[in-house]
This record gives C-alpha cells, structure tokens and sequence, in this order.
C-alpha cells in the first residue's frame, strides 16, 4: 500500500477514534510517558500489504473492532463458576461481582449437561460435582437471587440442552420482573463442536439443527441484544487440536450456522451480530495472538464476500478466551499460575472481548475460594498495572507476528476448503439446500473426519511430550518441589441427596395437567414445522424439568450414536 493510502486510512482512524468515548485512565507508561492509542507506519511510509493490516475499528479488524481499542472499554472479566447446587453457587457469584468480576459465566454439572434430571438413575455420584445442578426454572431463580439480571451479562456454556436451559433463564428473569427484551450476554448452543470434540450430544445432528435455528429467529424478534449462539474453539483445542484447526474448524461451524439462519430466510445483517465465539488461549503465545487476529479478518471476509453482509456489527467476530485448561498440571500445580497469566496475556494481545482465567487448582477438583480469587486477580493485576489496555494492538505490524497471522489465516482457508470438498462429495449435483459448509460439516460429523484430524495432531504432540522435544515444567523436566498438597474443594454427597429431595417436593407441587399440556403443545410445534420455544416456555414455567423436556424431544426425535472409528 502506497503512502497516501496508508495516510488517509490514519485520518479515517483518527476521525473515528476522536468521536468514540474513551475511558477515563492514564494512558502513560509507568514512567509517566505518554502512550499514544495506536501505532502505525511513519508518515511517508509504504508497506506492502497493509490493507490486511489496517487500522484498528476498520475492515477486515485484524487490529480489533473499535478504534480505541481498550481506551474505549476494557474486556469483561467474565469468570466461569458453579458447584454444587443453585444457592452454593449463587454465593460464588456473588463473590465474584463483589471482587470486581464483570460478567458471570455458568458452569453446569454433568447431569445437566446431557439433559437428565438429578434424580434419574444416570446422574447418580455426579450432581453438583464439575457444575450446578439445574434441574427446572425454580433452580435458576435461586442460581440469579439477588443478582439482578438487567444489570449483569451472563453467558452459559451448555450445548446439547442450551434451548430448554435458556427458557429456564427467561423465565428467571421474568420471576424478577425484568422484561427479557433487555437481557444480554451468550448462550454457547454450539452443537457442531459436542460432534467433533466435546461428546455432550443428545439429537441427531439435524433436529438439532432445527430446534437451534428456532432459537435464532426467537432471539432475533425478541430479544435483540442477547447473542444466542457462542460457537466453539476451546473444546476442539482442548481435545488436541492445532491452532490452525481450532480456528479452521471454529469458523466453519459459525459459517454453518450463518448458512442456517439464511435458510430460515433471516437477514443476515440482522441476525450474524448475535452469533459470538469462544476460543482457547494456549502457552504459545505469539501463535495465540496470530490466531486472534486472522480469526477477525477471515470472518470479516466470508461475511462481507461470501454471505453478502453489509453492515460493520454484522462482521465483526466478537470472542469470549478461555485460558487452555489442558495446559495445567496436577504437579506443581502452583505453576499453573503462571501459565494462565502468559495465555491469559496473549489473549488480551489478540484483542479478546471476554476472558475466563482458570484456577492453579482445576486439574485436581472445582476451584477453591482462594484459587477462584488468584485467578479473577490474575485478570485485575493485567488491566490495571501492566498498561496492555493502553494502546490498540501494540504488537500489529510486527514482521514475527503479521507472518504468523498470514500462515494461520493460509492454513485455515486450506482447511475450509476440504471441508466444502467433502460438502460437495456428499451433494454430487450442488445443490446445497443447506449450504456448502454445512453440507461439509456434517458429512465431517457422518465420517469421523474431525474426530480423526482431532486425534492425530494429539496422538503427534504427546509423542514430542514422551520424546522430550515439547517441554512441560513439573512433568518432563525439572521436576524437584518444595510444594505441599494442596487444600481442594469437596462437593458433599448430601448436595446430591438434598438436589433429590427437592426436586421431588418440587413435582409433587405443580400442576401436572399443565406440565403434560404444555409438553404436548412443544411435541405439535416440532412436528408440525411451528417454532418450538414458546411452547418451550410455557412447559418451563409450568415447572417441567430438564430432563422431562429433553426426555420428550429424545422419544420423538431419537438419539445419536457416533459412528464407529478405527
């Protein structure tokens, strides 16, 4: 790019950064010299390649989303917490906000997660024990009380029963009399990421589908600035994957999920802005930063280029990082400190909107107060004394880091484009209905095909482990410790039995003609082609559980059993 180009992309910058509204900070160093918000090309300069650069807030936001950066406004501190049951967690919540959390993030137990109820024969030795126990509406009353839900962003990290679990938040808020139109903050509902990583499935892929994009229309009507569908990175990373294919492999699954709601024959300026994304943040840390950053430009690109979005919001790739959980260890678990803060870092370098920073103790059992408390400081201590916040991507135009955001987004596209072959080996005439990418996606899924890739970059990493080659402090190298045991939260059995008791009180109190009626009206909706969450709704404020609500989709639907692989 030549340099008139490059100047006049700098006004544009600065015209749009003059208007924003910063933050009331210092934005000097810690010797008191003055910081500016962006650093680019001296004037005069040509840089070759530039305009896949840019300028931070302008297209394709390699650089971020807004002109300020974090001038404007900092990421969320947005801690992923639960245990126990609704109340034990709605005090660590509670914890959390008072210490300076600004966001809540829900981390439900197994039961939950695969849509059983904490008194089915399955959930036994498992409630309350890696999450909360969430068993019908009256248990996210009491998760939110006191927390006034008008007020707080919360996301949810549930996929496979994230519909009837979000009518149990509606409803929640309806309970506190906060109009749900108002309500904000993400949903994960990313199913296509349970097929390829995570396991937590309970449909077929494609009534999933279906009940998903019933939800996206929903938000869309009604509830306008809640992001109904966080896709997912960070269970594919943890499961073994490159950077490359988590972030490949993340987008295609948004991609597919762009091509449900355009099947819908939603507006795509409308409806990409409520779509959000999780990503992982591994101790590679200028690998982390790359992927970050060509993660915004190759999703600014298919947007505009491929799915015809034309307004700003609608291609901006807005993304919650988790610090890699898999990157911890139960020996020495005290260094686990200091990897959470290098990739807690890089996140905040690759320009995250949200950050989770995991606890030293989370390779051993749920994070203790005092962990939780290191890790939400962790956070605080990189915000406000480290001066990372002062100045929009400080690391753009670095030849290490633009050559690796280049290799990254090149890996990715290569990606992608085996997955539509596949699309296209599985529709021989073209003729996607629902899309290319999908149609590749779940061919994928059918296959084993990611389950496969997934396998084989984990099966190479842990050979250079066991080789040696890749180093972890505490396991295969350095290995002598004056660190004692350390003291770990317990969930007790009674919160299992107390759950139980509950919840029977609970079903021999409402009306079971309603539960049954409005569970009838939910089945009609889904075979008839009706959108299911209204009558969803009516079935959760009736008090019918979780798992009566999954358990009729599961009877009229079936159930999904992965393909074999050897």
């Amino acid at each position: 790019m030549d340099a008139d180009a490059i100047e006049e992309g700098r006004l544009r910058w600065q015209a749009r950064y003059d208007s924003a509204r910063k933050r009331d900070a210092d934005f000097t160093t810690l010797s008191g010299d003055p910081v500016e918000p962006v650093y680019g090309p001296r004037p005069g300069d040509t840089v070759d390649g530039f305009e896949r650069i840019g300028w931070p807030g302008e297209y394709p936001f390699t650089r971020g989303l807004h002109p300020t950066g974090y001038r404007g406004r900092t990421w969320t501190i947005r801690q992923f917490a639960g245990f126990g049951n609704a109340e034990q967690t709605n005090e660590r919540y509670k914890m959390i906000l008072e210490a300076g959390g600004g966001g809540l993030s829900v981390a439900f137990d197994m039961p939950t997660l695969m849509g059983r109820d904490s008194d089915d024969p399955r959930a036994l030795g498992e409630v309350g024990h890696c999450g909360v126990a969430i068993d019908s509406a009256a248990d996210m009353e009491i998760l939110f009380r006191d927390i006034p839900l008008a007020d707080v962003t919360t996301s949810m990290t549930i996929s496979g029963p994230a519909v009837p679990v979000f009518c149990m938040y509606l409803v929640a808020a309806e309970r506190q009399g906060v109009d749900p139109a108002v309500l904000n903050g993400t949903l994960q509902t990313d199913i296509f990421k349970e097929y390829i990583a995570q396991k937590e499935w309970l449909f077929p892929p494609e009534p999933h589908l279906r009940l998903i994009g019933d939800l996206m229309e929903h938000c869309a009507a009604k509830i306008p600035a809640y992001k109904p569908l966080s896709v997912s990175g960070y269970h594919i990373r943890e499961a073994g994957a490159t950077a490359a294919q988590e972030l490949a492999y993340t987008l295609a699954d948004g991609f597919g999920y762009v091509e449900l709601g355009l099947s819908r024959g939603l507006d795509v300026n409308t409806f990409a802005p409520g779509l959000s994304f999780f990503f992982d943040a591994h101790l590679d840390f200028f690998e982390e930063i790359a992927k970050f950053r060509a993660a915004r430009r190759i999703w600014a690109r298919w947007m505009r280029d491929v799915y015809g979005a034309t307004s700003e919001k609608a291609q901006w790739l807005r993304f919650h990082t988790q610090t890699a959980g898999v990157s911890l260890t139960a020996q020495q678990p005290y260094n686990n400190v200091v990897r959470t803060a290098v990739e807690a870092l890089a996140a905040i370098l690759g320009g995250t909107n949200s950050l989770h920073t995991n606890a030293l103790d989370e390779t051993l059992a749920l994070p203790s107060e005092q962990a939780a408390e290191i890790a939400l400081r962790t956070q605080q201590v990189l915000m406000e004394e480290t001066g990372v916040a002062n100045v929009a991507d400080p690391l753009g135009g670095s030849w290490f880091i633009e050559q690796l955001t280049d290799r990254i987004e090149a890996d990715a596209e290569k990606i992608f484009d085996r997955i539509k072959e596949r699309g296209a080996r599985a529709v021989p005439d073209g003729q996607h209905s629902i899309g290319p990418v999908t149609s590749g996606i779940l061919r994928g899924i059918e296959d084993g095909w990611f389950t496969g890739e997934i396998a084989e970059s984990a099966f190479r990493y842990q050979q250079s482990l066991e080789k040696g080659d890749k180093k972890v402090v505490g396991v295969n190298c350095h290995h002598g410790s004056v660190t004692g045991d350390l003291e770990i939260l317990r969930v007790s059995h009674e919160v299992e039995r107390e759950q139980v008791r509950t919840l029977t009180d609970r079903k021999a109190a409402r009306d079971d003609a309603r539960v049954t009626a409005s569970l009838d009206a939910m089945l009609t909706a889904a075979r008839t082609g009706g959108n299911m969450i209204e009558p969803m709704l009516e079935a959760v404020r009736a008090e019918a559980t979780l798992g009566e609500i999954c358990n009729a989709l599961r009877d009229e639907w079936g159930v999904y059993t992965e393909p074999a692989g050897f």
